[in-house]
């Protein structure tokens, strides 16, 4: 997991997975592989689609819905670093048992939907 820093635009100082958006004329999988060597520095070695989350953010006056699609992926752990220390303040490992304290705000939901899928 990432702990957010200041230059994140949500949720500092709140652990989270990752994620990112979709450029126009990439791929899922492409997106996909880009993040993750982007944010943790390493390749994935195989990965599997979760489902997807309907998500409503923001407040009153500038709500926005996003369209989450949740993966579970394989990467190596001993070639992960910090690939944005811009953003992330540092990367950690956690047990789905031993969560730390201040999640991202849309963690929790990902955590209910998916967690038996992710052992």
């Amino acid at each position: 997991m990432n702990k957010r820093g200041q230059n994140c635009r949500d949720d500092r100082g709140m652990w989270d997975i990752g994620g990112g958006g979709l450029e126009h004329d990439d791929s899922v999988e492409e997106t996909l592989r880009k993040e993750i060597g982007e944010e943790y520095g390493t390749d994935i070695l195989s990965f599997e689609f979760l489902g997807y989350r309907d998500v409503m953010r923001g407040a009153e006056d500038k709500m926005a819905h996003w369209v989450a699609l949740d993966f579970k992926v394989l990467i190596d752990k001993d070639k992960v670093i910090n690939g944005e220390p811009h953003k992330f303040d540092e990367i950690k490992w956690f047990r789905l048992d031993n969560l730390p304290e201040f999640l991202h705000s849309q963690l929790p939901t990902f955590l209910e939907k998916y967690r038996d899928r992710l052992i």
